[in-house]
C-alpha cells in the first residue's frame, strides 16, 4: 500500500506539472499560425481574403472571401498546389469560403482566377521549431508516463516489489529530467531584422474599357534595382493605392500581385483629368513607405481647372450633412485632434482599424486638384479602436459594434490648407468623408 500511495503522489505531480507547463508553441516569438487578412481590388471586386490558422500540418486551410458592397455575384477558383476549389460569390455582401489543403509548413502562395486576372498572395505557414530544452521536456514527462504505467502494474501484480521500486526511481529520474529542461528552457529567440532598401516605384496606365484604366505598379529595390518581392502584409494589404481623381476625391484600393514586383489594379475612371498616385508598402522587417508616382495618369478629355472649396466644408467643423466632425488644436507643430461622429455604434473594422484618414497639403486656395501631386505632405492616420485580449485575434469584418465617434491625432508639420479623407465601413460599404482643414501658423 506504501507503494501506492507514493506512485499516486508522483501522478499527481504529473498532472499538476503537465497543467503548468502546457503553452502554446511559438514561432518568431508570436503563436504559431494566425489568421490573415488580404484587401485585394480584383477587377471590379473589392474584397478581403482571409485566410485562417493552420493548427496541423498536412491540414486544411479555411479561406474566406469577404465581398462588399457594389462587389458583383460571381465565382473564383483559388489554387494552393496541387488543390482546387471555386467559392461562389453571392450578390449580398458578406462572407463566402472554400477549403483547401495544407501539405507542409512554409512558403506558399495562393492563386485568385476571377476569369480574367490571377492574383497571387503569398503567405507562410510558421513551422513550430523546439529547443533542446523544450524536447527534453517533452520525452520526460512521456517517459514520466509510460514508468508510471509500469509501477502501478508492477506494483499491483508483482509478488515482489523490485519491478515496482526500479519502475518508481526511473519514474522519479524522468521527472527530474523533464522538470529541470522545463525550468531551464527559454523561447526561440525572433530572428533579427534584415535592414532594407528603400523601394523605388514605377507606374504605367492604359485604357481597358469604358471608363476603366488598366494600373500597373512596379516595386524594385533602390539599391540593386531588382523586383521586390518582399512585401508584408500591412493593414490588411500588400500595396494601399491612394488615388485622387480631377474633383478631388480619393479612391483607396488594394492592387493585386501578378508576379514578383509586380501589381495592377482596374481603376474606374469616369472623369477626364488628372489621377494622382500614391502607393503605402511595407518591406518584411521594415517600417511603411510612402512612394509617390511623380507622374500619375491622365484620362483624355476636357476638365475643370479648380475644384472649389465650398464642396469640401471650406475649414468649417461639419464635413457632411450627415457627419458632424470637431476639430481641436489646428497649429503646425501641435497634435491636431479630429472626432467625426457616424450617429450609430455599427461601423465594422476595415483594413483592421475603426477608420482612416488620409491628408494632403498645405495647398493653395482655389488650388487645381492636380495640387495634390506636389504637396509636401502626405499623411495616412489611424483610429485604432479597442485592442483584443493579449493572444486573441482582432475583430473582423463581420462585427458591427464600433463608433460611433471615430476619433483621429495627428501632428501636421507646416500650416496652411490641407485636404483630409476620412474613411470608415458600414453595411459593408466604404463611407469617405472629406474635409479641409486650416492649419495655423505655430505658436
Amino acid at each position: 500500500m506504501r507503494d501506492i500511495r507514493w506512485i499516486a503522489t508522483l501522478l499527481a505531480a504529473v498532472v499538476t506539472l503537465l497543467a503548468l507547463g502546457a503553452s502554446p508553441a511559438h514561432a518568431d516569438g508570436a503563436p504559431a499560425g494566425t489568421d490573415i487578412h488580404v484587401s485585394q481590388s480584383l477587377g471590379e471586386r473589392e474584397l478581403t481574403v482571409v485566410l485562417r490558422r493552420v493548427d496541423v500540418v498536412p491540414g486544411p486551410l479555411r479561406v474566406d472571401v469577404v465581398t462588399h458592397a457594389g462587389s458583383p455575384a460571381g465565382t473564383l477558383t483559388l489554387r494552393l498546389g496541387a488543390g482546387v476549389a471555386a467559392v461562389r460569390l453571392g450578390a449580398t455582401p458578406g462572407t463566402y469560403g472554400a477549403t483547401l489543403r495544407v501539405d507542409r509548413p512554409g512558403t506558399q502562395e495562393l492563386l485568385l482566377d476571377d476569369g480574367s486576372t490571377v492574383a497571387s498572395i503569398p503567405f507562410v505557414v510558421p513551422a513550430v521549431v523546439l529547443t533542446t530544452a523544450e524536447t527534453l521536456t517533452y520525452y520526460g514527462f512521456a517517459a514520466a508516463g509510460l514508468l508510471l504505467l509500469g509501477a502501478l502494474g508492477a506494483s499491483l501484480l508483482a509478488r515482489r516489489t523490485w519491478p515496482a521500486h526500479v519502475a518508481t526511481s526511473g519514474l522519479a529520474a524522468a521527472l527530474g529530467v523533464a522538470v529541470t529542461a522545463a525550468t531551464l528552457s527559454t523561447p526561440v529567440p525572433a530572428p533579427a531584422p534584415v535592414p532594407r532598401p528603400p523601394v523605388t516605384l514605377l507606374t504605367s496606365s492604359e485604357p481597358a474599357g469604358d471608363g476603366v484604366t488598366l494600373v500597373r505598379l512596379s516595386f524594385t529595390d533602390s539599391a540593386s534595382g531588382r523586383p521586390v518581392d518582399d512585401l508584408a502584409v500591412h493593414d490588411a494589404a500588400f500595396v494601399h493605392l491612394l488615388v485622387v481623381t480631377p474633383d478631388r476625391a480619393l479612391r483607396h484600393v488594394h492592387p493585386v500581385r501578378t508576379r514578383p514586383g509586380e501589381y495592377e489594379v482596374h481603376l474606374a475612371t469616369p472623369q477626364p483629368g488628372h489621377y494622382t498616385l500614391t502607393a503605402e508598402v511595407a518591406r518584411s522587417g521594415g517600417g511603411p513607405q510612402l512612394l509617390r508616382s511623380s507622374v500619375g495618369f491622365k484620362v483624355a478629355g476636357s476638365t475643370a481647372t479648380t475644384v472649389p472649396d465650398t464642396a469640401q466644408a471650406q475649414g468649417s467643423d461639419t464635413a457632411h450633412a450627415r457627419v458632424p466632425v470637431t476639430i481641436s488644436g489646428r497649429k503646425a507643430g501641435e497634435p491636431t485632434t479630429i472626432v467625426a461622429n457616424f450617429g450609430e455604434a455599427d461601423l465594422q473594422p476595415w483594413l483592421g482599424m475603426v477608420g482612416h484618414l488620409i491628408a494632403v497639403g498645405p495647398l493653395p486656395p482655389d488650388a487645381p486638384a492636380t495640387a495634390v501631386q506636389d504637396a509636401q505632405v502626405w499623411a495616412h492616420v489611424h483610429a485604432m479602436g479597442p485592442r483584443p485580449d493579449i493572444g486573441a485575434q482582432p475583430p473582423d469584418e463581420s462585427v458591427a459594434d464600433l463608433g460611433p465617434e471615430v476619433s483621429f491625432t495627428h501632428t501636421f508639420p507646416l500650416p496652411g490648407r490641407y485636404q483630409l479623407w476620412m474613411q470608415v465601413q458600414r453595411n459593408y460599404a466604404l463611407i469617405t468623408v472629406p474635409v479641409v482643414l486650416d492649419v495655423g501658423a505655430p505658436r
